[in-house]
């Protein structure tokens, strides 16, 4: 599998708990973003889609720790995209700490989109995208 996307982040003092390590909750802020900016890499800007009625929604969230980021650390989150089913699609996510390359998360997400009277499909702006990228693994 290739990477397609690939963002590079810094923990700040204020996403750390009491221990003094990223709160678990943080990782999926960090994730979110990264699916964002690559969906905005690819065209497709999640506001204006949310505005042309394609509600794209998690549907199950597989975050598995690995490992803890403290303040300061640098990381990289990487992103990959994967049709599921015909009505499913995943990103599959990991968080490296950039010092030494340690696997710091493995996350699975899988959503899908809704439309206006609560239906679950799958965007056709989507397709193209999960159409090349597994022509590249």
């Amino acid at each position: 599998m290739t990477t397609t996307y690939q963002l590079q982040l810094s923990v700040r003092d204020y996403e750390c708990d009491m221990q003094g390590v990223v709160n678990n909750a943080v990782y999926q802020n960090y994730l979110e973003h990264a699916r964002h900016e690559f969906l905005k890499l690819h065209g497709l800007d999640f506001a204006a889609l949310t505005r042309a009625g394609i509600n794209l929604v998690v549907v199950r969230a597989e975050l598995d720790y690995k490992g803890s980021l403290t303040s300061g650390d640098n990381f990289t989150v990487n992103t990959w995209l994967e049709q599921q089913s015909r009505l499913k699609f995943v990103f599959k996510q990991q968080i490296n700490r950039d010092a030494d390359g340690k696997l710091m998360l493995d996350a699975l997400i899988t959503g899908t989109g809704v439309n206006a009277q609560g239906k679950p499909f799958l965007p056709e702006q989507l397709l193209p995208l999960m159409r090349a990228l597994t022509h590249q693994s």
